[in-house]
């Protein structure tokens, strides 16, 4: 029986004219599992990722995320939490603001979700300090924040560490073991061999292919 959750990446291709991006890769993430990905800036990490979210389309291959096939059964999977690149917000409205408009959008959650994500990241529900004035950290957590205030049983982390200072990274590896331990499936991508080391289950290496 084929699993049903997580992420299954089945012989997946991409390219960009004649640049081949993404050659033959296959990974499968479990539920608890933290899965790595590593390699080089311009190795496929982002664009692995982009394609799992739906935001691309591979060339050949498929990819399944929690039993459904991405661009064939659903553009965008359910159940997904993302962050990829620096995290977009409206400056001129809080944290808690932002958060707010963006769970209106599908309506499955209210103010006590918002509050508790943004406490699991330390940031406090109630600032009313705007995002423009929020330091690069800041952003970073509220970002993290967004992608799991749904309560997803998958996460795409891309980078999800950078801007925090040596607390704030201690305190967000933490939080994604308690993830793990949740039943999550992550694939996270990171350029620091200790967040890799630490947190992950397996590791592909984006390069592998090409050798």
């Amino acid at each position: 029986m084929e699993q049903q959750t997580g992420i299954i990446v089945e012989h997946v291709y991409k390219a960009f004219g004649k640049e081949q991006v993404l050659k033959d890769v296959s990974l499968t993430i479990p539920p608890g599992k933290i899965f790595g990905v590593v390699g080089n800036n311009g190795s496929g990490k982002t664009v692995l990722m982009k394609c799992i979210c739906g935001f691309m389309r591979p060339d050949a291959g498929r990819i399944l995320v929690n039993g459904s096939l991405v661009g064939k059964e659903c553009d965008f999977p359910d159940g997904l939490g993302v962050i990829i690149e620096t995290p977009g917000f409206l400056p001129n409205l809080s944290g808690f603001q932002n958060l707010k408009i963006l769970a209106s959008l599908k309506g499955r959650i209210g103010k006590n979700e918002i509050s508790e994500a943004l406490k699991m990241v330390g940031l406090k529900p109630d600032m009313r300090k705007p995002v423009s004035k929020y330091s690069l950290g800041m952003r970073q957590r509220l970002g993290i924040a967004q992608a799991i205030m749904e309560d997803p049983g998958v996460l795409i982390l891309d980078e999800p560490f950078n801007g925090l200072d040596k607390s704030g990274v201690g305190q967000m590896r933490e939080l994604l073991k308690e993830l793990k331990q949740q039943g999550k499936a992550i694939l996270l991508a990171s350029h620091n061999a200790q967040d890799i080391e630490e947190l992950c289950d397996d590791v592909h290496d984006m390069e592998e292919a090409w050798k």
